[in-house]
């Protein structure tokens, strides 16, 4: 069975497919772009898995298929890796309309809209997520990046694909730790807009552990479904949007203080939800049970819920540093997502040496 999750933005609008077995349905060529040429983009990870599936799944359907194999993980999202789409791009001689195939998690997806946002000032693609953190959030919404080593996902565009295609076959190969990681995406979506979804996570937590299929379309749906409704009231991130960040701003600090890839994106996020709770807990928004109830269930999914130390001399000064560089910063002012009520969510500042000591505590048993 498919079902699909609209995300509404006029002429931009576009179709998010979730369900088994939707690779090999691409082969019908149903909602596939017209071009001249296709370009999958994926890595060497997700390459062995799937990439012959869908090239042959879409050869029927464009006069060339060609594929470009990135290297794996965080460390590699950045300029030179984005090159190698340009490369194979060039070297095949494609033009405009060209659409490209983002095959892998969210590394891949990132790295292949902000390519074909550039790319002669703009060409299609399609989102394919063969992860879960990639399937509920990072596919979903247009955010295109890459990493500076001061900051993540500070270079991009917001670039929407033409159609999301989530295939939960997919992650049956998803290593646990991946799993984990794309599960902190999606309790997220608890706290700050529904928690009645964050009700029904607490009682079928094992079975997503456990991979089964009718609770992981649940929860891809109602991820989507959530993501959609903010991304369709505020595309840029003018304001509502920046909720869907709620545990990132400690999070990306987190990659950023210990090197790309030593932490998963989803690993960092859980252990800032946990910064974000205790914040808003010691600004009298939300009370101890609630800041316990979410540690639970992220140690439940299988993440941390400390934060490790980063800088030895002055580690919350170090995260202070790093989260002056967000994107929700202004004028130097640290901007945090928070939970004003249990399922609803605020974004403001908070004095400094309120932040420093919830990074001293959440940190302490690092």
């Amino acid at each position: 069975m498919k079902t699909t999750v609209s995300i509404a933005l006029d002429e931009r609008s576009y179709p998010i497919d979730i369900g088994t077995g939707l690779l090999a349905q691409l082969a019908g060529g149903e909602g596939l772009p017209p071009g001249t040429a296709a370009l999958i983009v994926t890595n060497d990870t997700v390459a062995p898995l799937y990439g012959a599936q869908l090239q042959a799944a879409l050869a029927a359907h464009y006069p060339a298929v060609h594929q470009v194999v990135l290297p794996d993980g965080e460390a590699h999202k950045e300029w030179q890796t984005l090159n190698l789409i340009f490369d194979a791009l060039l070297t095949h001689g494609c033009d405009r309309k060209v659409v490209l195939y983002a095959l892998g998690g969210g590394v891949v997806g990132d790295m292949t809209g902000f390519a074909a946002a550039c790319y002669m000032r703009g060409v299609p693609f399609v989102q394919l997520p063969t992860t879960l953190l990639a399937q509920v959030d990072s596919s979903v919404g247009g955010k295109t990046a890459i990493n500076h080593p001061l900051g993540k996902n500070m270079i991009g565009a917001f670039y929407q694909p033409r159609r999301v295609v989530c295939d939960l076959a997919t992650l049956d190969t998803l290593p646990a730790r991946e799993l984990s990681a794309g599960l902190a995406e999606v309790i997220k979506y608890g706290p700050i807009a529904d928690m009645a979804f964050f009700d029904w996570l607490e009682a079928h937590i094992d079975a997503l552990l456990a991979r089964e299929r009718t609770a992981l379309a649940h929860a891809v749906r109602r991820s989507c479904e959530i993501k959609a409704q903010v991304v369709a009231a505020d595309e840029r991130e003018g304001g509502l949007r920046a909720i869907l960040n709620f545990g990132h701003t400690f999070g990306h600090a987190i990659e950023a203080g210990m090197g790309y890839g030593v932490w998963l994106h989803g690993e960092g996020v859980a252990a800032g939800m946990v910064m974000a709770a205790e914040l808003s807990l010691r600004l009298g928004l939300v009370d101890a049970a609630f800041v316990q109830r979410l540690r639970a269930l992220l140690v439940r999914a299988g993440l941390p819920v400390w934060g490790p130390v980063i800088d030895a001399q002055d580690n919350a000064g170090r995260y202070l540093a790093l989260m002056r560089v967000d994107k929700k910063a202004e004028a130097g002012e640290i901007r945090f997502v928070l939970i004003d009520a249990p399922g609803r969510a605020v974004v403001r500042a908070a004095p400094d040496a309120l932040v420093r000591e919830v990074i001293d505590a959440c940190c302490a048993v690092a």
